[in-house]
């Protein structure tokens, strides 16, 4: 069965780590297909085109991203949506663990992929706070405790079929609880799945190797330093809760599976 990645990336300083993995990404993905902000640097959106089997298109608006990695993306078995920054990270990190998600994706219609507790304790206080208030609401309405904010998931054909059908781009962190409440309301099982290389990402941020957790926990503390963090995070998890129960009531629109 083949899997496709679909991967919205705002590349700071990271294409040659991309660049670096490119073999193991290559090895477990039919194809890849990135989307990338307007303002992305062009020398890491060249840089990427040159990689076999990597399709990169830059989005007219970034709120756009994950809705056109996912359609770019759509012509496989499975897809496996990853945030291209937690990507990379996992695969540096942890790659038997990733591969085992990859092959997990193919064991399910719909696999929110989530984070152990060892890696939420990475994370700043300010997205743990945050984050535990719009998953703690959408998994109300799912009936089932779900991590839908950690930047990764898995879908069948049939899933992303009606996801595309029932979906606009826009207001694309929304996307964390909007394509499960859609998958689940179209009748798909959704299950999860926890892992420890979903730890927080940012402190990679420019840097050519992952970073350590002494940097993970130094930045996390600078992040949570700054008032604008904390607001800015409440907005995030407002506009998750808000979108899936949009979605929740949303009128769908039937979507044959495709074979």
């Amino acid at each position: 069965m083949a899997v496709n990645l679909a991967c919205a990336w705002h590349p700071r300083g990271e294409a040659a780590r991309f660049q670096r993995f490119h073999g193991l990404l290559a090895a477990e993905y039919e194809r890849m297909a990135v989307s990338v902000p307007p303002h992305a640097d062009a020398e890491s959106v060249a840089a990427l085109r040159t990689l076999a089997g990597v399709s990169v298109t830059v989005t007219d608006e970034w709120s756009h991203g994950r809705y056109v990695a996912l359609r770019e993306a759509a012509d496989a078995d499975y897809v496996h949506y990853v945030d291209g920054d937690r990507l990379l990270r996992w695969v540096e990190t942890r790659p038997d663990e990733w591969r085992a998600a990859v092959r997990a994706v193919q064991r399910a219609d719909c696999l929110v992929i989530g984070r152990t507790a060892a890696a939420w304790e990475t994370h700043p206080q300010a997205l743990r706070r945050t984050e535990h208030i719009s998953n703690t609401v959408v998994s109300h309405l799912l009936g089932q405790p779900l991590d839908l904010s950690a930047g990764s998931k898995g879908f069948s054909r049939a899933v992303v079929a009606h996801l595309l059908a029932n979906t606009r781009p826009g207001r694309a962190l929304g996307a964390d609880s909007e394509w499960i409440v859609i998958a689940h309301r179209a009748g798909f099982r959704v299950e999860q799945m926890l892992v420890d290389g979903l730890d927080w990402e940012s402190a990679d941020r420019f840097q050519s190797a992952a970073a350590s957790g002494e940097a993970q926990r130094a930045a996390a503390a600078r992040y949570d330093a700054r008032a604008e963090s904390w607001a800015m995070r409440v907005e995030v998890a407002a506009e998750i809760v808000s979108v899936g129960l949009e979605a929740w009531q949303r009128p769908l629109t039937h979507v044959d599976e495709m074979g």
